[in-house]
């Protein structure tokens, strides 16, 4: 049994085996070995885990989808056993004197060529079978990962986790993050605290973890590798501990986010995408406060057309009623990187080409986004912010092609309801001319994560900066307040987004300073309506 020490990021309790993840590897490189045995040995248990693995997809498909289209991994199985593809894996691995993984990937290119040069259409189609048996050998191997490599509940842990990365992973089977790299202000970090699962980030993960039993203690920052029945014992009771303080606060349902003083405050969730929705029900959020729009980019290999977009944002719209659902337009750049935009490299990406800088540059791109959000504005409560705004020019920039974009859909008789739209303040420029923007918008949403970076010339992502980065900082705290003021001598609502929102040792503070709208991840709605029903 082995304890390492991390720093929170979410708390809770996970218990399940550790899924070692390292980035897939494009091209598989040749090694000269000098225990071909070993190799052989390598091979044998990586094909064994793919029969595992192959398994558990065969018996998930024949319950989700039927027998018919179970068979395919059915298929796979076969192949894994087949003669000729052992025996050319072997004979490589002993002539040649290299690795396993450079040995499967040479005969599953062979033999997809033999394959898809037959006449026969069954054995062409075998082609890509053979591939993919092959590529998930060599994934193994390497201790690589692919999105449907993940068929049992697990810990992920990994050197770090991209915005890209994270968001197609299958979350139901996601139990913990533990990661090497990170800051407590990444968006892995962010996408931890919407799912409310423990994770701790700077933890000196090591890959021969890969497959063993460890238990993630969020509150207390450690995980627990081979942990001995005593210790395991230990924290299973502690997890049910957990839950059953969790299940008291479900007595909060259906109750107004009410102070003592019978003040009404406005209770969001944060969202990444359509799957989340299930975490806002659940947690009886009083509607959507930002929907991080930019994951519908991250989890495509093209840009979403507006149909795709509109489909998105419609199911939104659609299962939340009349509650309002306040979407985030294109929010890329920084750490949210996305291939085919073809973004150059820049040296301070996040004070760079981003969010509505890329929007009021490409606006084709903006405009097939605003086309389908306001087309599904006809099915739901939609509001629609704007982030990275610093001068009023921007706003009005954006108004304008917001007018062309309700111009085109009059044209063609396409319904939509009138929007309510507001900005986000997430630069200390916003905040210092909060007074002029008020005049220009319909809400403000206060991006503390960022303002909070800005603010303090902090890069939020560079963690041997945390002992630096204070988001309590006076200076942060003034700027929300004169956001405020200045959004109420105007007569619209402020509210905050930020992961400061969730923080109950400020919303107190908060309350005090008139704020109208707290916006945070679903697991917090509940024990954040706790807090403010208790307060003045």
């Amino acid at each position: 049994m082995d304890t390492f020490k991390g720093k929170k990021v979410f708390g809770g309790i996970a218990i399940a085996s550790i899924f070692y993840y390292e980035k897939d590897q494009k091209e598989v490189a040749r090694r000269k070995v000098s225990n071909t045995k070993a190799e052989l040995e390598r091979f044998e248990t990586a094909k064994g885990e793919a029969a595992k693995q192959l398994q558990a997809l065969y018996n998930k498909a024949l319950k989700e989808v039927g027998e018919v289209n179970a068979q395919i991994f059915d298929v796979h199985l076969m192949m894994l056993e087949d003669d000729d593809y052992n025996e050319s894996i072997v004979n490589i691995i002993e002539s040649q004197e290299v690795n396993a993984e450079y040995a499967v990937a040479v005969t599953g290119d062979n033999f997809a060529e033999i394959f898809a040069n037959m006449e026969d259409e069954y054995f062409k189609a075998r082609s890509i079978d053979v591939k993919d048996i092959s590529e998930r050998i060599v994934r193994i191997l390497t201790g690589s990962w692919a999105k449907e490599d993940l068929v049992e509940p697990c810990i992920i842990a990994a050197k770090d986790l991209a915005p890209s990365e994270t968001v197609q992973m299958d979350k139901s089977k996601l139990l913990a993050f533990v990661t090497k790299e990170g800051s407590t202000n990444s968006h892995t970090a962010i996408l931890a605290r919407t799912m409310s699962i423990p994770a701790l980030i700077n933890v000196d993960i090591k890959k021969e973890w890969n497959g063993k039993t460890a238990i993630v203690d969020g509150y207390e920052g450690i995980i627990i590798v081979d942990p001995d029945s005593e210790t395991l014992e230990l924290y299973k009771k502690k997890k049910k501990q957990d839950e059953e303080q969790k299940r008291l606060l479900q007595d909060l349902k259906g109750k107004d986010t009410v102070t003592k003083s019978g003040r009404l405050i406005k209770l969001y969730a944060n969202i990444g995408n359509v799957s989340d929705i299930g975490s806002v029900l659940k947690n009886d959020a009083d509607g959507i406060g930002l929907f991080r729009s930019e994951f519908l980019y991250l989890e495509k290999d093209h840009f979403p057309t507006e149909e795709e977009q509109f489909t998105a944002y419609k199911q939104v719209a659609e299962t939340m009623g009349d509650k309002k659902v306040i979407i985030r337009t294109l929010d890329i750049g920084a750490d949210k990187q996305v291939h085919y935009f073809n973004l150059d490299k820049e040296e301070n990406p996040a004070m760079g080409y981003r969010a509505i800088r890329i929007c009021l540059t490409q606006t084709s791109i903006f405009k097939t986004q605003l086309r389908a959000l306001f087309r599904a504005s006809a099915f739901g409560n939609i509001s629609i912010m704007y982030p990275m705004i610093t001068s009023v020019e921007e706003v009005k920039a954006i108004k304008k092609i917001v007018e062309e974009v309700k111009a085109e859909l009059d044209s063609i008789g396409v319904d939509y309801n009138t929007i309510e739209q507001g900005i986000m303040i997430e630069t200390p420029a916003a905040a210092v001319i909060s007074d002029l923007l008020a005049k220009e918008v319909d809400f403000f949403s206060i991006g503390t994560n960022d303002l909070t970076q800005y603010t303090l010339a902090i890069d939020r992502q560079n963690n041997r900066l945390d002992r630096f980065y204070n988001p309590h900082h006076e200076s942060i705290l003034r700027l929300i307040n004169m956001v405020v003021e200045n959004a109420h001598k105007e007569g619209i609502w402020a509210g905050i987004c930020g992961e400061l929102g969730a923080d109950v040792e400020l919303t107190e503070r908060f309350l005090k300073m008139g704020i109208d709208e707290l916006s945070v991840s679903p697991g917090m709605i509940l024990p954040l309506r706790k807090v403010i029903r208790e307060a003045e």
